[in-house]
């Protein structure tokens, strides 16, 4: 059995970065270990443009973006598997994997580092009612047929769900020759960012149908209809407001499940609330020498967000292989507080700070529970307040982020707390 500082499982954007950020820091025995031909994941079918403006001060497409960071791999001669599946991770840091060159092999890593991204709800996961017809896609798969296998799943569109994945697959399909009916919402507000709704529905004359859902699918070789119905604030379709639309195929865009199998596997503990592992200030999980980032600790809304968030969890790794005696040391007395969400908000990231290894400064990334407007974002420390921020607008579908510094937070000993009241 090899050994190695750090494995990232993982060679998507979240993966790529956390290796260069090791790398930045000094660590050279980096290996990543990818599942598909060639690194790059998600971003290698996402052709359109958007990427980049954060991290390159440019407009790039995803493989061009995945390029940039493939190349600072290959300068640094970073070590990577590709068509090799992780099948196992423990506790002791031992990650076991599979591929067509070495069949199953082991690696013993000093550090790891969770980077396997996300996963779409299928129709299973929402139960939808009907026919079990053929033609019903998720829009990532659709994507893929469509971007890197030149096959376009359908000419008569409707899409349940307005995630970025479907607004971006209207869009598409529509450029492809396609017609999209339509883009049904359960919730009163779509859940895609404002630059897609306005680019890839509004100037395409594609309907949105807020506070809408499917209630039948008809069909039973490939799909031949299906039929929608507003919904009311339990989220019981109101009968009366029924809509049939004759499609051939549906693509279902209805939110994305970070993926830690391998995690749960390593009894790392989980954020019902993300699905993702619970992480301290360094994005390291509860289990000590294990780290997450990127869309397999929390669903983000742009790519750039992913890379920066991957680099500091490589840095992180890094520097816990340089400090391991240190930290091994000082573990049994290290006093950290917990971040909680507060009225209005789903949840934080990171989830626990520790005093004695606090940065100067923290950054937080959390998400709202609904639409407000005109709201007062505060901060709490132990139930006295820090700071606050007034917002104009805040919705579920863009992360939001504050950056407080360890002046600040000084003062908490057990808790702090991010809430979000309306005026």
């Amino acid at each position: 059995m090899r050994e190695v500082d750090i494995v990232i499982i993982g060679g998507g954007s979240a993966g790529m970065a956390a290796a260069i950020g090791a790398y930045k820091q000094g660590c050279r025995q980096i290996l990543i270990i990818e599942r598909d031909k060639e690194l790059g994941g998600i971003l290698l079918q996402c052709i359109h443009n958007g990427f980049g403006l954060h991290m390159f001060s440019e407009e790039l497409s995803g493989p061009a973006y995945a390029e940039r960071y493939l190349n600072m791999i290959k300068d640094a001669k970073i070590e990577y598997l590709t068509q090799s599946m992780v099948i196992h991770l423990n506790r002791d840091k031992i990650v076991e994997y599979v591929n067509p060159v070495e069949g199953y092999a082991k690696v013993q890593a000093k550090a790891v580092i969770l980077a396997m991204g996300c996963r779409e709800r299928t129709r299973g996961a929402i139960a939808l009612p009907g026919y079990r017809p053929a033609g019903i896609w998720t829009a990532g798969t659709a994507q893929r047929y469509l971007n890197m296998e030149g096959y376009l799943v359908g000419r008569k569109i409707f899409i349940l769900g307005s995630g970025d994945i479907g607004l971006i697959m209207a869009r598409r399909m529509t450029l492809e020759g396609a017609v999209v009916l339509g883009v049904a919402e359960l919730m009163p507000y779509s859940n895609g960012l404002p630059r897609n709704r306005k680019q890839c529905l509004e100037d395409f004359n594609i309907p949105l149908f807020l506070s809408h859902t499917i209630v039948d699918i008809r069909g039973k070789k490939r799909i031949e209809s299906l039929v929608i119905a507003q919904v009311d604030q339990e989220m019981k379709p109101i009968p009366g407001t029924e809509k049939e639309f004759f499609v051939d195929t549906l693509l279902l865009s209805v939110g994305l499940i970070p993926e830690n199998t391998l995690g749960m596997e390593a009894d790392i503990p989980i954020n019902p609330k993300t699905r993702g592992a619970f992480i301290n200030e360094s994005y390291e999980t509860g289990v000590p020498g294990i780290f997450a980032c990127g869309n397999a600790l929390h669903v983000h809304d742009l790519v750039d967000f992913v890379s920066a968030e991957g680099e500091k969890a490589g840095i992180s790794a890094a520097r816990y292989i340089e400090n391991r005696d240190t930290q091994t040391k000082t573990e049994d007395t290290d006093h950290q507080f917990s971040i909680l969400p507060g009225d209005g908000i789903q949840y934080v990231v990171p989830n626990v700070v520790s005093l004695d290894r606090m940065p100067d400064k923290i950054e937080f990334l959390f998400r709202v529970k609904q639409e407000y407007r005109d709201c007062i974002l505060k901060v709490y420390g132990d139930g006295k307040l820090i700071r606050q921020w007034k917002k104009k607008h805040v919705a579920p579908a863009e992360m939001e982020k504050i950056i407080l510094n360890q002046e600040e937070m000084k003062v908490v000993s057990d808790e702090l707390t991010i809430s979000l009241e309306t005026s």
